[in-house]
C-alpha cells in the first residue's frame, strides 16, 4: 500500500520561448541568443505546424520559436489563438517574447538596409511599420516579457536577453582547446594562440618519442622544465580574466590553441593541462589535437584499406 503523504514529482513541461514583434526589432538576433543559450531556434514555422511540431509525451529540448508577419498563414488571431493554447496547456511551459521598437527607429533600419517592408512592399516603408504595429497590437498585450529595442546597442540586447532566458542569468560559454602543429599552420577559427616550442621536448627521448603529450611520462618530462609552472599559470590567469569577459560580451564560443613543432607531445600536453584547470572552476571545455587526429585517420585508413 502506498503511503497517503507520498507527492509525486511534478511531471516534466516542454520549454517554449515564442519569440514575436515588428519586423526589424531583432528577432533573428533573439533566435540566435537563444540557440546559443541552448534552444532549438526554428523560424517562420507557419502557425498551423506549431501544435504538430509540440505533438508527443515526452518533453524534448527548450524550444525557441519565431514568428512574425512574414510567417505563412499568420494571422493575429492564429497567433493569439496559438499563445492563448500553449499558456493553458499543462505540459508546457510557456513565454511569449515581443520584442518592441519606436516606430522612427524601425523606419531608420529599413532605411539604412534599405529593404521593403513586408507589410507595404510597393510603398513606403512608414506605411508597413504603422500598419504592422497596428496588426500585432493585441498580440503586444498576450506577451509574457516584453524587451524594447529602440535603444539598445547589440550587447546589450545580448545581455538582455542572457539575463531573462539563461539558467541563473548567466549565458555559458564553450572554450575548445586545440594542439597543433607549426608546420600545417593555425587551425582555422583560432582566436589566442601561444607557442610552445621553447619548452623541453620529448622527442629527443627515444623512451617518449612515440608517445603523445596525454602520456603522464610525458607530462612529467615536459613539466619538469623550469618554465613550464609559470607558463601555465600565466596563461590560466590570462584565462580567469578574458574568459568571463567574452561571456559578458555575448560569445558563445572561444578557441584557444598550442602550437609546437610536430604537435604531438608539448602542445597536446599544454592544452590538456588548461584542460583540467579550466574544468575545475566549470568552464565547458571540449580538446581537439589535430595532429593526433590525423595519425589515428591515417592508420584507421591504412587498416582498412581506405587510403593510398
Amino acid at each position: 500500500m502506498s503511503n497517503p503523504l507520498e507527492i509525486d514529482p511534478p511531471a516534466p513541461r516542454q520549454r517554449i520561448v515564442l519569440v514575436t514583434g515588428a519586423s526589424g526589432a531583432g528577432r533573428s538576433t533573439a533566435l540566435g541568443v537563444l540557440e546559443d543559450l541552448g534552444f532549438e531556434a526554428i523560424d517562420n514555422l507557419p502557425i498551423s505546424l506549431i501544435p504538430r511540431l509540440l505533438e508527443g509525451p515526452v518533453p524534448g529540448p527548450s524550444l525557441a520559436l519565431g514568428v512574425d508577419i512574414r510567417t505563412r498563414d499568420f494571422s493575429a488571431r492564429a497567433l493569439a489563438d496559438l499563445i492563448l493554447g500553449l499558456s493553458a496547456a499543462p505540459g508546457f511551459e510557456a513565454d511569449v517574447l515581443y520584442l518592441d521598437c519606436r516606430p522612427d527607429v524601425l523606419l531608420r533600419r529599413f532605411s539604412e538596409t534599405r529593404r521593403r517592408h513586408p507589410m507595404a512592399p510597393a510603398e513606403s516603408p512608414a506605411e508597413g511599420v504603422a500598419r504592422e504595429l497596428d496588426i500585432l497590437g493585441p498580440i503586444r498585450e498576450l506577451a509574457s516579457s516584453l524587451i524594447d529595442t529602440s535603444g539598445l546597442t547589440i550587447h546589450e540586447f545580448r545581455a538582455e536577453m542572457t539575463a531573462r532566458f539563461a539558467p541563473g542569468g548567466a549565458a555559458p560559454l564553450a572554450v575548445s582547446l586545440h594542439s597543433f602543429s607549426y608546420k600545417r599552420g593555425l587551425p582555422l577559427g583560432i582566436d589566442m594562440a601561444f607557442d610552445c616550442r621553447f619548452l623541453r621536448n620529448p622527442y629527443w627521448d627515444p623512451s617518449l618519442r612515440a608517445l603523445d603529450g596525454r602520456d603522464p611520462a610525458v607530462a612529467a618530462h615536459i613539466a619538469a622544465d623550469p618554465r613550464h609552472s609559470a607558463f601555465l599559470d600565466r596563461i590560466s590567469d590570462l584565462a580567469a580574466l578574458v574568459l568571463p569577459a567574452h561571456r559578458d560580451e555575448g560569445r558563445s564560443h572561444i578557441s584557444i590553441g598550442f602550437g609546437c613543432t610536430g604537435g604531438q607531445h608539448r602542445s597536446v600536453a599544454m592544452a590538456e593541462a588548461l584542460a583540467k584547470r579550466l574544468a575545475a572552476t566549470e568552464w565547458q571545455v571540449s580538446i581537439r589535437h589535430r595532429e593526433l587526429e590525423r595519425r589515428a585517420q591515417g592508420v584507421s585508413a591504412m587498416r582498412t584499406g581506405t587510403g593510398a
